[in-house]
């Protein structure tokens, strides 16, 4: 029974069974938040929101948010706008010579891109929030608005979402900080799970009545499920281990090899850029539909929208896992500095066996990378666009298909794997076997 062992190991200590609890505070005032509708909405009269988020884009968003967009809450944008921020102000990085000294300058540096990545949260809620507003408007019946004065309601309402969003940022940077980590991306993993009973449920009703294939095709769902959440972690996990000497130089300028023991490896994974080519191409695949709705109504236009509004559709997903094969090689690009870490090893005298330190050792880095980012790029991209092959090939309902891939599937494995890392380092650090290690526990030192 090592499982037990180990969660008995866990509650021994003392920080980390604080910072557990914690955590489960934390997650539980977001969840609970995301059932407050906003003033001025009769809750009884959402069913119209409730049918427009079961499927497509905004389906995706109201599982990002754990219901709370298609529950009219005051979460109701959840962490989203938080996540587009860091986006941009990472991608931004890459141009303004200002962030790049800012990252430079370590946690001072950190603190202020931080500042600015909140300014910027605050300055993209006041854009999203009118919209999401104004969408209730159109959504629901005129009985479901309490508040007569349409102006006072929707800028009480604009600040109440921007003042719940900043919260729910609040609360992940709270979880981050005195929780056990992770605080932002525990948050959309607990929404996504948050939909994921009621989707399995509505599923299982469909199969077991009527001519969906009964038990059998449950059964052979939820084996296929687990496949996916197997090839996830391998995606999530994989690495390519690259050896690395580290030696010191002698007096004609060469290199001895370094008698301090065994070589070490520079770990390149197979996915570097985790989700956020999904992310990134998720949102480019907003844009043709809303142009082709907004400048013509022509017949054209209207199948333009239509094929980019269909998010199981096969035009959708042929264009989408093409951009993500081709954002994965761009965020890698820019998020594993193969220049930097050729100096970092040519400094501290380490050197890869066959390759000459400096620019050789980089391009050396930067041709293994491109490696194994081409099939790591179409392995995710195969996972991006499985919930469509489930749809259209098993039947699956849409709701339930979304767990059967894309980023709903990708940031519940990355954000578990992750939590798991932060518990199994306190373990070990007070010599207990971690929840990643076999064998029997140690005894905890005094």
């Amino acid at each position: 029974m090592k499982f037990i062992d180990t969660i008995k190991n866990i509650w021994k200590i003392e920080e980390l069974k604080n910072r557990i609890l914690v955590t489960l505070g934390l997650l539980l005032v977001y969840r609970f938040g995301a059932q407050v509708v906003l003033p001025g909405v009769d809750a009884s009269e959402l069913a119209n929101l409730g049918t427009q988020t079961q499927d497509g884009l905004l389906g995706l968003l109201n599982a990002f948010t754990g219901g709370a967009f298609a529950n009219a809450s005051v979460f109701a944008l959840g962490i989203m706008p938080y996540i587009s921020a860091s986006i941009v102000v990472q991608l931004m990085g890459i141009a303004i010579p200002y962030l790049q000294k800012l990252q430079k300058e370590g946690e001072s540096g950190r603190k202020k891109i931080n500042q600015i990545t909140r300014w910027l949260t605050i300055a993209i809620t006041l854009v999203q929030g009118p919209g999401y507003i104004y969408n209730l408007f159109a959504t629901l019946p005129p009985e479901a608005f309490v508040l007569q004065n349409q102006t006072v309601f929707v800028v009480s309402s604009v600040i109440i979402l921007t003042t719940g969003c900043i919260f729910a940022m609040w609360l992940g940077e709270k979880i981050t900080d005195k929780g056990i980590g992770n605080g932002i991306s525990l948050l959309i993993m607990v929404g996504i799970i948050a939909t994921l009973p009621q989707s399995f449920v509505q599923n299982f009703s469909s199969r077991v009545s009527g001519d969906g294939g009964g038990m059998i095709m449950v059964l052979i769902e939820l084996v296929i499920w687990f496949v996916i959440i197997l090839a996830s972690v391998l995606l999530v996990m994989a690495v390519r281990q690259i050896p690395v000497q580290y030696a010191r130089r002698t007096a004609s300028g060469g290199y001895e090899k370094n008698v301090f023991g065994s070589r070490q490896y520079i770990p390149l994974k197979l996915n570097a850029s985790g989700v956020m080519p999904i992310i990134f191409a998720q949102a480019i695949m907003f844009v043709p539909g809303l142009i082709a709705g907004n400048i013509s109504e022509s017949e054209t236009a209207q199948g333009i929208t239509a094929a980019f509004s269909d998010i199981f559709g096969m035009w959708y997903n042929i264009v989408f896992a093409l951009l993500i094969i081709v954002f994965t090689y761009f965020y890698t690009a820019i998020t594993v500095p193969t220049n930097k870490m050729a100096d970092d090893l040519k400094r501290s005298g380490g050197f890869i066996p066959g390759i000459r330190p400096g620019s050789e050792t980089a391009e050396y880095l930067d041709k293994i990378m491109s490696q194994i980012t081409l099939p790591g790029s179409i392995f995710l991209a195969l996972i991006a666009i499985f919930p469509a092959i489930a749809v259209k090939l098993l039947n699956v309902q849409q709701g339930w298909a979304l767990f059967f891939g894309g980023t709903s599937l990708l940031i519940m494995v990355g954000v578990a794997i992750d939590t798991m890392q932060q518990v199994n380092s306190y373990l070990l650090n007070r010599h207990y076997d971690g929840l990643m290690k076999s064998g029997k526990n140690r005894k905890a030192v005094a």
